[in-house]
């Protein structure tokens, strides 16, 4: 494992873009659904217990959080979308934030979708895949909650999910992941080695 990810530290939480930190060079976004794992994923792929707070009300993040690797890149957790209980104008203000973050941000080269296994690509899923690529982003789509299914069934989501996407614009790469089997952490890290380090494509 890089112990860049070891080293991954709260940095601030940005309530939009103006209030994104200065110098940074490069930065992941981590996106999905308000219950599709995606603090325990952030804290599993930085082997910390408590960098990303988990919560028991979804769609409770309402900013930009921002973890420091180095002086140079920052992983990002995005707001959950999707949670019923968030009002919508709240929903309504951050589409716009996040449209305004994603279109605006030069750091930002490159997003991780995380999407719960048992409910595979939702509309908004599918919405932030052509978003990215309309932006030209890679993105990591990663299954997580993996271990709530049997071998076969987890695999045959990944290739149903593989062969949705395959006349997609975007450039995507999907893998099954676990927090609590360490799943899909190596395939995730090597991918976030490649965005940590290259300019986004032009």
């Amino acid at each position: 494992m890089n112990p860049l990810y070891h080293r991954a530290e709260f940095m601030l939480s940005a309530p939009n873009l103006q209030t994104t930190p200065e110098g940074i060079d490069y930065e992941v976004a981590f996106a999905g659904r308000s219950n599709a794992g995606k603090s325990s994923a952030i804290n599993t792929l930085c082997n910390q217990k408590s960098l990303a707070r988990t919560s028991k009300t979804p769609g409770r993040t309402q900013e930009l959080v921002y973890f420091k690797l180095d002086e140079r890149r920052c992983l990002v957790d995005l707001p959950g979308y999707g949670y019923a209980k968030v009002p919508l104008n709240v929903q309504l203000k951050w589409q716009k934030e996040l449209e305004r973050y994603m279109e605006k941000r030069k750091a930002l080269n490159g997003l991780v979708l995380l999407v719960d296994i048992r409910r595979s690509l939702a509309e908004y899923d599918l919405q932030m895949i052509n978003y990215a690529a309309h932006l030209n982003l890679d993105v990591f789509i990663a299954l997580t909650k993996a271990d709530k299914l049997n071998r076969n069934g987890a695999k045959n989501t990944l290739f149903a999910v593989q062969k949705q996407l395959k006349d997609s614009t975007a450039t995507t790469q999907v893998e099954l992941f676990s927090s609590l089997k360490k799943e899909g952490i190596e395939q995730l890290h090597h991918w976030l080695d490649a965005h940590l380090d290259e300019p986004k494509k032009a």
